[in-house]
């Protein structure tokens, strides 16, 4: 009987172990943003989910050129209420919603892209290791 004890204990642990290694990491906290055309950081930003169950996120950080260029601090061609608002704190993702099937995509996300001033739709997946979205 109690040479039965360890073994079950031995199993129990690795259940524990296998059930933690393949629980899905969380999108909130900071990300830094790497633009597709020139592959330079583009800003660092800040996802946080809200009390109703969704995320959002918010620019906490511009880096100064992208493509040598100076870019604007305010939101200049975004729609109103978000017109001239500075691009630094600048809530650009909202409703974001973890996918009930696959816990690593996160759907139904509304974005604004501050150059255009305009709105998309978007999902957004993490990597397996939870270090790229």
């Amino acid at each position: 009987m109690f040479k039965k004890v360890p073994m079950k204990g031995i199993v129990c642990l690795s259940i524990m172990f296998t059930s933690l290694t393949t629980f899905a990491a969380s999108i909130e906290g900071y990300w830094r943003v790497i633009s597709d055309r020139s592959s330079e950081q583009a800003a660092i930003v800040e996802i946080r989910k809200s009390r109703d169950g969704t995320y959002k996120g918010k620019t906490v950080y511009l880096y100064p050129h992208l493509n040598g260029k100076a870019r604007s601090e305010f939101c200049v061609n975004c729609p109103a209420p978000y017109t001239n608002k500075p691009r630094l704190g600048l809530e650009f993702m909202t409703n974001m919603v973890q996918d009930a099937d696959d816990h690593n995509m996160y759907v139904k996300g509304k974005f604004l892209e501050p150059t255009s001033g305009k709105f998309y739709s978007g999902k957004m997946q993490l990597s397996e290791d939870g270090k790229r979205l």
